[in-house]
């Protein structure tokens, strides 16, 4: 029988659900709203949609997730680092200036292939999936993403549009169109104010919703000077009513680009939820789910696209805004879709006069916090290696575009992984006075050593990768160390040896054996033993040659030669 609350944890929260809750709920919900219609408009521009379609997502997703989500504090919805990665697919398919609804129904299909892939890992139990992103490639990636977005809305806030696709070519675009004077200084200026607005009310007054206070003032500002007919560009009338049911569509000759989009967004959407989810659920004491977490993103995209919505994730932003405002459940979310239904209802007409610069200062407001400048600092003061990484993951996203760079990102992420297996640390180790154990005697240059005896240590499993590497080395101390008779392997750290390393092990050990040396190890773990054992190494390697500790092995060996310590 199928266990309803395990796929569905929203009926175990109904069942669970007090009624002293409610009016936090009620209240978090409210303010959640005031966030989620500015941003979700702003948004679904920045994706190249029409403005309602970031509320109808919103509706539909916040609904999905209360259901199939784990968390009881996360809020999806639309998201400022997925927007760009949407309309690259969009332009791609379609190119620039296509027909709206062409676009909401690439859109819709965009969502449900990501929703599909996140449902199909989830039930795979592929969460692991989130670590793809390591945090420097992270980093590098989401301020390349700040940048980029940042450069797209300087037109909009300076009133003009630009022809251009890429950072360089909109740049360009942008400075030759303020050269030609087609700034709008009442665009300008509401825009600028509102962004000012927005970003010294979260640094200075973070609980005071600085988006919806840059929102009604540029409205008011809109009707009492009467900014449209100073050139001022304004969201319009939104369509009234609930969205209606659409199946998405596509061209065949698209589903490349769509597949390789929706690839990319999943993986942004499901780290961005792993890391907001594993944060928020440290300060509130629940449990990370991350499989149900897949499960209940998926389920949220898959809703959206059957009414004209896109591809979401979860926003830190708005969920540190529900918990400050004492959300204590999923009901938070669905007070704030009933609220955005409510508002297409009965007052789609109230964000009218919404001027379209303030829409870009909300967007520009979400880039800039994605940017994390100090975190690349700390990189360079920590690792230079890592570093590199992060620059090199911004360098791809700014000269290449979004989705071709998260494609580096993950490539570069991998590659540091492989890097490390690769080349992995290596120890000759010696007996250091007043420490007990065997050390480095690059850390401790006046360890002793036993004539004879060379205790190495390789820290990384022994694969195909870096067996060369490890052969090389052994083969190096055969040749360089005189009257040598030993060589003892500390493998604690060899977690693995594969059949390509073993092969190697078979023929090292008879090129040894002829030089009348001895390969050694010590503190090797059972597994690898047994594997050991499975390939048969012992043929060649003596069984007696396998020691439980270092300490065992260095004994049986001053046993066998008399060898005394020495500086």
């Amino acid at each position: 029988m199928i266990d309803v609350r395990r796929w569905m944890p929203g009926v175990q929260m109904v069942t669970t659900y007090k009624t002293s809750w409610l009016p936090r709920d009620l209240v978090a919900g409210i303010v959640l709203t005031t966030l989620l219609v500015p941003q979700g408009m702003a948004y679904a521009e920045l994706a190249g949609l029409p403005a309602i379609t970031g509320l109808y997502t919103s509706i539909l997703c916040l609904l999905a997730y209360a259901v199939f989500g784990p968390s009881r504090i996360l809020v999806l919805g639309p998201d400022s680092s997925l927007g760009p990665m949407i309309a690259t697919v969009l332009i791609g398919a379609l190119g620039a200036g296509a027909d709206p609804a062409e676009a909401i129904a690439l859109a819709g299909m965009l969502g449900l292939i990501v929703g599909v892939l996140l449902v199909l890992a989830g039930v795979a139990k592929l969460g692991f999936l989130a670590d793809l992103l390591s945090h420097p490639t992270q980093v590098g990636y989401l301020n390349g993403l700040a940048l980029t977005i940042l450069v797209s809305q300087l037109p909009k806030l300076f009133g003009f549009s630009v022809d251009g696709d890429g950072l360089i070519e909109e740049t360009r675009g942008f400075v030759e169109g303020v050269a030609d004077g087609k700034t709008v200084p009442a665009a300008t200026v509401i825009g600028l104010l509102g962004l000012a607005v927005i970003v010294s009310l979260r640094r200075w007054a973070p609980r005071v919703p600085g988006v919806l206070i840059a929102v009604v003032l540029s409205i008011f500002a809109v009707v009492a000077f009467g900014l449209e007919e100073r050139g001022v560009d304004t969201v319009g009338a939104l369509p009234q009513g609930l969205p209606s049911f659409a199946l998405p569509s596509f061209d065949f000759s698209d589903l490349g680009i769509l597949v390789g989009g929706a690839f990319g967004i999943a993986l942004v959407s499901l780290t961005d939820t792993i890391s907001t989810a594993s944060a928020f659920a440290a300060r509130t004491g629940q449990e990370v789910r991350g499989n149900q977490e897949m499960i209940g993103i998926g389920a949220a995209n898959i809703a959206a696209s059957f009414f004209q919505g896109f591809p979401v994730s979860t926003s830190g932003s708005r969920t540190a805004v529900a918990q400050q405002s004492g959300s204590r459940t999923q009901v938070t979310g669905v007070v704030g879709a009933v609220a955005i239904s409510l508002l297409l209802v009965f007052a789609p007409g109230l964000l009218r006069d919404l001027p379209q610069p303030t829409l870009a200062a909300v967007v520009i407001a979400a880039a800039l916090s994605l940017a994390d400048i100090p975190a690349i600092a700390l990189l360079w003061r920590r690792r230079r290696v890592e570093f590199s990484l992060a620059i090199a993951a911004f360098l791809g996203v700014a000269v290449l575009g979004v989705l071709p760079g998260i494609a580096v990102a993950v490539g570069l992420s991998v590659l540091n992984v492989f890097r490390k297996v690769w080349w992995p640390y290596q120890a000759v180790l010696g007996r250091a006075q007043g420490v007990n154990g065997y050390h480095d005697i690059t850390v401790y240059p006046s360890a002793e050593r036993l004539p004879g005896l060379l205790i190495f240590r390789f820290d990384a499993p022994l694969i195909f990768a870096n067996a060369r590497v490890f052969r090389d080395r052994v083969r190096e101390f055969a040749r360089t160390e005189p009257g040598l008779r030993w060589i003892i392997m500390a493998a604690e750290p060899i977690t693995d040896v594969d059949t390509t390393a073993a092969d190697m092990l078979e023929e090292l050990d008879r090129e040894l054996n002829e030089q009348g040396i001895s390969l050694v190890f010590a503190e090797m773990k059972s597994p690898v033993h047994e594997k050991i054992d499975r390939y048969q190494l012992t043929r060649t390697i003596d069984p007696a040659h396998f020691f439980p500790t270092l300490e065992d092995a260095v004994a049986a060996f001053r046993r066998e030669t008399g060898a005394e310590w020495t500086t």
